[in-house]
């Protein structure tokens, strides 16, 4: 019997205007449990956009967003318990250490874990050591690896993903990668946009948006 659950995540004819010039129109693709997806375009034709749209922190002009077969409008729960969203800016406060950091990021998630569980994760991205080290005192890739930390440690099925690799050295773009090869193994999905290259060894789908005129 074949199987005739819905895909993971639709996008169903989204069109985008912003500053009255359409971004993107008619635009509809899906992904499904473990695949990984790279949104590409020039800068200017919508990528961030779409991703918060995908995210739901931006409505479109036309069409829809469905997890699971059902708008994420009226699911928002169950989507947002399942899905994390990573910008292109690093949400770090550097008032706070980046243990706090970590815990203010899991706080949006409603979790709460010990130190012996988010410690591993600070030693996997690199960041072993730096727990009491003020957010400010951190270079723009170690405030990148906090939230590669907590992307790790977020427990999330699918992974949005705007410009992941940005401030990035060698190591930690390695480091990138090889996340989001080891959550597709464990059945995750991804959805990402990058200016930079991605050497992912897996089987890769893209989607890309128009050219600026």
């Amino acid at each position: 019997m074949s199987d005739t659950s819905p895909p993971l995540l639709e996008i169903n004819d989204l069109e985008c205007i912003r500053d009255d010039r359409e971004l993107f129109s008619g635009l509809t693709f899906s992904l499904g449990q473990a695949e990984v997806l790279q949104i590409e375009g020039p800068n200017g034709s919508g990528k961030t956009s779409l991703l918060r749209i995908v995210c739901g922190l931006r409505l479109p002009d036309k069409g829809g967003v469905h997890w699971c077969g059902e708008d994420i409008r009226g699911n928002r729960e169950d989507y947002y318990a399942r899905m994390v969203y990573l910008g292109h800016l690093p949400c770090i406060k550097g008032d706070l250490s980046v243990m706090e950091n970590i815990r203010v990021l899991l706080d949006t998630r409603s979790m709460t874990l010990p130190d012996s569980d988010i410690e591993p994760a600070l030693y996997k991205v690199g960041l072993a050591g730096f727990e009491d080290v003020a957010g400010k005192a951190l270079s723009s890739g170690q405030r990148r690896r906090v939230l590669l930390a907590f992307l790790d440690l977020a427990q999330a099925d699918l992974w949005v993903l705007d410009e992941p690799l940005t401030a990035l050295d060698v190591q930690g773009v390695a480091l990138m990668e090889q996340m989001i090869l080891e959550h597709r193994e464990q059945g995750g999905s991804v959805i990402f946009t990058t200016h930079h290259g991605m050497q992912l060894d897996c089987d890769m789908r893209s989607v890309r948006l128009g050219r600026v005129s």
